[in-house]
């Protein structure tokens, strides 16, 4: 097994060890105004929404994880199946390992052997070789490729990257791809500066990937002989973030945290047009399998919908109208930052 390879096994085993389904962030301190007289009912036929030409039954999906091992083709196998029996999209983890090591497709392509006509996003980091890129694109018959950008991450990695001159190569890749691409973080947030900065060179989709879920600093100051936990705390919460991105006026997904319907409903009501959750899903597969999964989707759909409900809508596009209010602490950081 290559280093690139071993990363990846470390990385999912990691996740499960720092895995905490309660662990406080930003969604605990911001809440929504709920009406005691909704006039509403419950209704599951409403989360239905396009997402890139295709569409799925509900507007929270599987967010990108692993791939590029043999531990990872079996669990994007899993996951592949739960989308296509769910009819949920599902973004695959970071697929540049198959610039230098081609060998590894099977373990990303199981997924769209899954789910051969299910909405699947792919990931690459943002120097992966345009050519390169567009093969993972071709092979995998991808709806949408979401570009990371990880600099933390690779600060607190021990081999990682040390060259962040990115923009460039991001331009080149809106002039040459022809699907739809998605700026993504990786649970550090994405701030108002960047998500401005690529909106003006045609970026049109953003994963604002705020703190307070998955900790890759905290995962790679494991895999580090030197104590790089200071890194842990520079993320900027999702919640911010989501509304930096709702100023900028641009298609976002939130994600980062997300723990249950109700923070579903939160990403929503910020302005959301999807939710994406990573670790609870995969932590709920490697514990009662696909299974297990396949029943945890199929009640989140059943409680977003009862949410929904219960704060007086009837329809996704009206769920930003909710008012919300915010705890003391997170206020003054939209204050100060907004």
């Amino acid at each position: 097994m290559s280093i690139r390879s071993e990363r990846k096994e470390e990385h999912l085993k990691l996740a499960q060890m720092f895995f905490n389904k309660q662990k406080y962030n930003s969604f605990d301190q911001l809440h929504l105004l709920r009406p005691a007289l909704p006039e509403t009912k419950v209704d599951t036929q409403i989360l239905g929404v396009e997402m890139f030409k295709k569409r799925v039954s509900a507007p929270f999906f599987i967010n990108a994880m692993t791939g590029g091992s043999q531990k990872s083709k079996a669990v994007n196998k899993a996951l592949g199946h739960v989308a296509a029996k769910e009819n949920i999209a599902f973004a695959l983890g970071s697929a540049s390992i198959l610039a230098k090591e081609k060998n590894q497709l099977d373990s990303f392509y199981v997924a769209r052997e899954e789910d051969p006509d299910g909405v699947l996003m792919v990931n690459v980091n943002p120097e992966t070789p345009i050519d390169a890129t567009k093969l993972i694109i071709h092979e995998l018959k991808a709806d949408a490729l979401q570009t990371h950008l990880n600099t933390v991450q690779e600060i607190a990695m021990p081999e990682g990257d040390r060259n962040f001159l990115w923009l460039d190569h991001i331009k080149e890749m809106r002039e040459q791809i022809d699907i739809p691409i998605i700026i993504k973080e990786v649970g550090f947030g994405l701030d108002a500066a960047t998500i401005h900065t690529l909106k003006n060179i045609g970026i049109q989709y953003f994963d604002i990937a705020g703190s307070g879920g998955t900790n890759f600093a905290q995962i790679e100051n494991a895999r580090n002989s030197r104590d790089v936990s200071y890194l842990e705390d520079i993320g900027l919460p999702t919640v911010v973030s989501a509304l930096m991105a709702k100023k900028e006026d641009v298609n976002f997904i939130v994600s980062g945290g997300v723990r249950n319907p109700l923070d579903v409903l939160k990403g929503l009501a910020l302005g959301g047009q999807y939710v994406g959750i990573s670790n609870v899903f995969l932590q709920e597969y490697n514990q009662n399998g696909t299974e297990g999964l396949e029943k945890l989707i199929s009640a989140w759909k059943n409680e977003l919908a009862g949410l929904i409900a219960v704060y007086g809508q009837s329809s996704l596009a009206s769920l930003p109208q909710i008012k919300k209010y915010y705890d003391l602490p997170l206020k003054s950081q939209i204050d100060q930052l907004l």
